[in-house]
């Protein structure tokens, strides 16, 4: 898989500049923009993404995946979310997909994500796939709460270019995947990486905080717990929150 990338030292958005250089002339999937540094990096909801010029990896890649039906818009996330997981590996035990996709490693966030799908009809037109990893930054000055990096996690200097190119590949190979119709592997494949997998633990929703467990993650990516006293509840992205 040969991907053209296109690279800027400083953008507002690598989401934003491929989406426009989409509107404008005829680019070939798999383009991958690349920067250094971002004036206006956004997470899901509008949350921003605090990055240190020159020391992580910041990049958005087209698809599009016009054989995907909207209503299954998630196995996008999946299939970025495990290639990005699946390259970290490489480096230490301990990674995990925290629902719908971040990248944790133990209790420590490492990767979010901009997932933007446009649709046409019933169908997926095409992704903008928006990513921030934290490689070399050491220090973090916003109030997120729980960032981690790369350097921080090995104690090395990571290269950046090489581990842009295994997401790529990965990612490229969990594409052909889900173009062959291998969901249910896909989302079996997710499942199995989720952050706090196994056991109770603590979330809080709009009534408060209580204790469940993870039971599966419906279609639509809606994620579907299991309290104590055998309650489901079903939640969309923000309605619900992991207590740390």
């Amino acid at each position: 898989m040969k991907c053209n990338i296109i690279r800027l030292e400083e953008t507002r958005s690598t989401n934003v500049y491929l989406r426009d250089l989409f509107s404008n002339q005829t680019v070939p999937e798999f383009t991958t923009v690349v920067t250094e540094y971002q004036s206006a990096g956004r997470g899901q909801m509008g949350n921003s993404w605090e990055s240190e010029q020159g020391k992580n990896l910041l990049f958005s890649v087209l698809l599009q995946p016009d054989f995907v039906q909207a209503r299954e818009q998630f196995l996008i996330s999946q299939i970025t979310s495990l290639a990005i997981k699946e390259s970290l590996d490489r480096f230490a035990p301990g990674f995990s997909i925290k629902w719908p996709n971040d990248i944790y490693w133990n209790k420590q966030k490492i990767c979010g994500m901009l997932i933007e799908n446009d649709i046409a009809g019933m169908m997926l037109s095409h992704s903008i796939l928006g990513i921030g990893i934290n490689i070399n930054q050491e220090v973090f000055v916003s109030n997120a709460p729980n960032p981690i990096s790369l350097k921080t996690i090995t104690g090395d200097i990571q290269d950046k270019d090489e581990i842009l190119a295994d997401i790529l590949h990965r990612l490229s190979a969990y594409y052909e995947l889900l173009r062959k119709g291998e969901e249910e592997k896909i989302s079996s494949l997710y499942f199995n990486s989720l952050f706090r997998k196994e056991g109770f633990y603590r979330y809080a929703d709009k009534n408060g905080e209580f204790s469940a467990k993870i039971t599966r993650i419906a279609p639509g990516g809606v994620l579907i717990l299991s309290t104590v006293s055998g309650e489901e509840r079903a939640y969309l992205f923000k309605e619900v929150r992991f207590v740390l």
